[in-house]
């Protein structure tokens, strides 16, 4: 594995990594292997959000799809965020039981008893949403995967070059990466179309961290943890 490709996937790879960890615990606990509370598996999170954004920040010459100077154009700009907006109102209409596969844990740092903990869990959640996991998320999926599908020599496909086949798998992996599949399937949908409309990477992660913030701050006022 180049060190293109390495820089794109490892961050992803780690992600789920730390996501296969959390259900290899909870897993092992209900065998009664161990013991392990709710208020303790929070902490993986924010272990998980330190190692990725490390990771980025390890590789972060190698990044040089992310142009930050396509973000002063008014028409980027204006559809990443519309894109960002559309999907969080998508996402949170679609939590009925159609619409998702496997237990919605959710993330609910009210289970720390400390009030400063607290607080550095929901700021690990929401900085971790909203900056780390667009950038991570964004890298594999839009600027290595869907290119990677039409050619394995894919940092020569230029950004947002279009194929049916990339579309489709890039959508239908995006949407079953999360446990609400049919929202991630329409999140994957609109970043594509970004893509495709903006050839900008940069604006797909702007349209992310978008819809993750609004999201973070519908669930700490409405306490809908399972969007989490």
């Amino acid at each position: 594995m180049n060190i293109r490709v390495l820089s794109r996937v490892a961050p992803f790879a780690l992600y789920m990594a730390f996501v296969a960890l959390d259900e290899l615990i909870r897993f092992l606990a209900g065998k009664g292997l161990f013991s392990i509370t709710e208020q303790q598996m929070l902490y993986i999170y924010p272990l998980k959000v330190f190692s990725v954004a490390a990771l980025l920040y390890l590789f972060r010459n190698r990044y040089d799809e992310i142009a930050p100077r396509e973000l002063v154009k008014p028409s980027v700009v204006f559809a990443a965020f519309t894109a960002g907006i559309v999907v969080f109102v998508m996402w949170i209409h679609m939590d009925f039981p159609a619409a998702t596969i496997g237990l919605l844990r959710g993330y609910n740092p009210n289970l720390a008893t400390e009030e400063a903990v607290r607080r550095l869990l929901i700021m690990s959640r929401i900085a971790g949403a909203a900056l780390v996991v667009p950038v991570m998320e964004e890298l594999f999926w839009r600027s290595f995967l869907i290119r990677y599908i039409i050619s394995h020599d894919f940092a020569k496909v230029p950004i947002g070059r279009f194929t049916w086949p990339s579309f489709l798998i890039t959508v239908v992996l995006f949407g079953f990466e999360h446990n609400l599949f049919l929202a991630g399937i329409l999140a994957g949908i609109a970043y594509n179309l970004l893509l495709y409309f903006t050839r900008s990477i940069a604006a797909c992660i702007v349209a992310h961290g978008v819809t993750n913030l609004l999201l973070g701050i519908y669930v700490l006022q409405t306490g809908k943890w399972y969007f989490w």
